[in-house]
């Protein structure tokens, strides 16, 4: 029975872990619960000794700054306390902290005992938190007697575990430094791979080129071969003269004279290249036909080397765009098989090739811009003549000017180019009743022209006051010209429809709206820049979320404008240009040289090029493959105000390009209106 109950306390102990369903078990099953029995006696045994040791810390604690007494001394009514501790209390009163007998300094005396008990105690409690080294140590330290065997084979046992140690961190080294050499091998063996690969695209497109070059040579030389025969015949025709009858005078014509007249001129035209030729109307031929292009242009050497020059300013902005277009065209070639792989063109080049060769002409084609006008925006009734918009109409006949004078100007840019600057007045001025952001073309109707302001009206065929805030942006869509799309800093997109007088779509945004355009080949999609520092890429079929969202600005997205239906390049005053493809949903390039930190400085583009304003009122002009400025153009102050020229206060406020020309028309914030060209 007593087993039983033994049993039974046993069990009892482990109801948490055994299932209460059972009401017997196997011998098995009784001799580990035994064994687990005893393992829980020990634990309650080690709980038991954990309290105890919390009880003696308690007694051995300070009453006065509850920590363990260091040096403790005795006062007469039989406390104990920490000498720095009893002393203080006793500066201050006369009496025991524990009991309020009378005490004083005289009463205090070294309690020996408990020091050394609590020196004991330290020590256990070092003893018990050391490693097993510091205890080592701390044993040999305290003169603990080893013998001499036991010391060797300590210290043999030791030194394995050292070199066991040694190699396993050699062995940890030498892992590591494989890994990273072999990481590095497959790094460089790729880098060498694409550096074969772009070797091999080079010399193939070297022997196409070389190949192009004597193609043009042998066609340069038949034609100047047949060019010099024709000169021959006739200076062999003009030099000879004719014979005359002695009679009569008449002119004789027979076939052995006009045989050996033939044989003798072409012989004396063979020599007379040594000569001065007498017919000064075969000499310019012959010089035209010969003399090629430098001939025509006694500039062209000159010209040729300051192209020259660019490509070695430019050269490895130049050698990013070769290999990033050489590498995009040969993946084409190899998603699309091997059938298009050796496809050239008429010139024999690939298409990685012509397209670089179509970026090299036109990037090192210009430098800089050379003014060709200039006229001033100013207006006697408006102090304020920062010019926010510039656009061109359909045609490229007229362009409008708009900003915080409150007028729309329209003007001839044939007159503009073409007449005295006194003379250039517009073709038509309108009033607007606020100061105005935006202008746009109708891209069918020619005397369409949409406006936005700073009350939030957008103004066309009619006015549209929809929105609540200032509107930055206008746009009409080219595909659907009774289509036009806004938006404002009440962070909504709009768009509109002429035959309408409410807004047909609207698009709630989080931040502000500073930019709005159609994408030239759909009137499904816009693109939207935001204060929020990004490109939203919307297809108004869907507006529920952005198609795409374009991330990598650091600050607000003050323009949007498309270079083709499938590249889209915006402005920010982070003071960068990028460009992006609205297809790939991919980055294509950053470009950086101008100044944009808080104002509009307006954005145009071309088929080629993109063009900004400065804050240091300059223009800058940037090839779309090339990160830097192709050429640029400082405005030059004529306030009499500032002799000096700074033009610090002034920034540029509006670019237009005309069409895919080389011809820009830009203002900036002190009301001047310049026409620039591209130049050499």
């Amino acid at each position: 029975m007593g087993g039983g109950g033994g049993e039974r306390n046993s069990m009892g102990v482990l109801v948490p872990t055994v299932n209460a369903g059972e009401t017997s078990a196997p011998a098995g099953a009784e001799t580990e619960a035994a064994v687990v029995g005893t393992e829980v006696v020990v634990v309650t045994e080690r709980v038991a000794e954990e309290e105890e040791e919390e009880e003696v810390d308690k007694d051995i604690l300070c009453p006065i700054c509850m920590q363990i007494i260091k040096d403790a001394f005795l006062t007469a009514c039989g406390h104990s306390f920490c000498y720095m501790c009893i002393v203080t209390h006793l500066q201050n009163k006369s009496d025991c902290p524990c009991c309020s007998h009378y005490l004083t300094t005289n009463h205090l005396y070294p309690n020996f005992l408990l020091n050394k008990l609590l020196m004991k105690k330290s020590a256990r409690q070092m003893a018990k938190s050391a490693t097993p080294v510091e205890q080592l140590r701390q044993a040999i330290q305290q003169g603990c007697e080893v013998s001499v065997k036991e010391l060797d084979s300590l210290l043999s046992l030791l030194m394995d575990k050292k070199r066991k140690m040694e190699q396993e961190e050699a062995e940890t080294n030498l892992q590591i430094l494989l890994e990273f050499l072999q990481c590095l091998k497959k790094q460089k063996v790729e880098e060498l791979n694409e550096i074969q690969n772009d070797l091999q695209y080079i010399k193939e497109d070297i022997n196409a080129v070389e190949k192009r070059r004597i193609e043009l040579y042998r066609t340069r030389g038949r034609y100047s071969a047949k060019m010099r025969t024709l000169v021959d015949d006739s200076s062999a025709m003009t030099v000879r003269p004719p014979l005359r009858d002695k009679g009569s005078g008449a002119i004789v014509s027979s076939p052995v004279n006009i045989q050996e007249q033939g044989r003798a001129g072409t012989s004396q035209t063979r020599n007379t290249d040594t000569r001065a030729p007498r017919n000064p109307q075969i000499v310019q031929r012959k010089d035209d036909n010969q003399g090629g292009s430098d001939s025509q242009d006694p500039n062209q050497p000159g010209k040729s080397l300051a192209r020259k020059r660019r490509v070695h300013a430019q050269f490895n902005e130049l050698q990013d765009c070769y290999l990033q277009k050489r590498r995009y065209w040969a993946r084409q070639s190899q998603k699309q098989g091997e059938r298009v792989a050796n496809i050239m063109n008429r010139k024999g080049y690939s298409a990685g090739l012509e397209d670089f060769q179509s970026v090299l002409s036109t990037f090192t084609r210009y430098s800089s811009l050379r003014v060709v006008s200039e006229l001033r925006h100013s207006d006697i009734f408006h102090s304020a003549n920062i010019v926010s918009s510039i656009e061109f109409d359909r045609d490229d006949e007229l362009f409008a000017t708009a900003g915080v004078s409150r007028r729309i100007k329209v003007f001839e840019f044939s007159s503009v180019v073409n007449e005295p600057a006194d003379a250039q007045c517009p073709v038509v001025e309108m009033s607007t009743r606020s100061k105005l952001s935006c202008l746009s073309w109708n891209n069918y109707t020619k005397n369409h022209l949409a406006s936005s302001d700073y009350e939030g009206i957008v103004t066309s065929v009619m006015e549209y006051e929809e929105h609540e805030k200032r509107a930055w942006s206008v746009d009409f869509c080219r595909t659907e010209p009774s289509m036009l799309v806004s938006g404002s800093d009440d962070c909504k997109v709009k768009v509109w429809c002429t035959k309408q007088e409410a807004s047909v779509l609207t698009i709630d945004m989080k931040a502000n709206i500073c930019s709005v355009k159609y994408n030239p080949g759909s009137s499904a999609h816009i693109a939207v820049g935001s204060a929020d520092q990004h490109v939203h890429y919307y297809d108004l079929r869907n507006i529920s979320q952005p198609l795409y969202i374009f991330s990598g600005h650091r600050k607000a997205v003050s323009y949007v404008k498309f270079l083709s239906n499938y590249e889209l390049a915006s402005a920010s005053t982070d003071s960068t240009l990028r460009l992006w493809d609205v297809n790939e949903n991919v980055p294509l390039r950053t470009f950086k040289g101008h100044t944009n930190e808080k104002n509009f400085v307006g954005l145009t583009v071309n088929s080629e090029y993109l063009a900004c304003g400065s804050e240091t009122n300059e223009v800058f002009v940037y090839h779309k493959s090339i990160s830097k400025p192709a050429a640029r153009h400082r405005f030059v102050s004529d306030d009499q105000n500032d002799p000096d020229g700074d033009m610090g206060s002034f920034f540029i406020s509006a670019v237009c390009w005309k069409r895919d020309g080389p011809t820009i028309v830009t203002a900036n914030s002190q009301g001047t209106i310049k026409a620039l060209v591209l130049a050499a």
